[in-house]
């Protein structure tokens, strides 16, 4: 399957936005999905991730309440919308999946979208 992933921009914090990670070469129904975030200068992080069916999502501390991971299984598409932007969420966002449960560490993702950058100023 391959990953793409969109919808990144220039906002201003508090701001929002939603990010996009759209699967193509089958379909993403039988995936867990992480979204993963590389800041300047920083390495890559897990941001959060969504199970197969969209029953469980897990999120980082620095973005629960503010970022919710939703997917759409018949259009083959995973959502991350992010609400009250902060600087600090500045960073190129990418999507992630792989077969079994989210894994929270960049390595067990065996699927990757290229990237989108998110720019947040404040």
């Amino acid at each position: 399957v391959q990953l793409q992933a969109s919808g990144g921009g220039l906002v201003q914090a508090g701001g929002s936005l939603r990010l996009f990670c759209a699967a193509s070469g089958g379909s993403i129904s039988t995936y867990a999905v992480g979204w993963l975030r590389q800041a300047p200068g920083k390495e890559r992080e897990f941001v959060g991730g969504i199970n197969w069916s969209g029953t469980s999502t897990n999120y980082i501390d620095s973005v629960k309440g503010r970022f919710t991971i939703s997917r759409d299984n018949a259009e083959n598409t995973v959502y991350l919308q992010m609400n009250n932007l902060k600087a600090d969420d500045t960073a190129v966002y990418y999507c992630a999946a792989r077969r079994s449960f989210v894994a929270w560490t960049d390595r067990r993702y065996n699927y990757w979208g290229q990237g989108t950058l998110v720019t947040v100023s404040s």
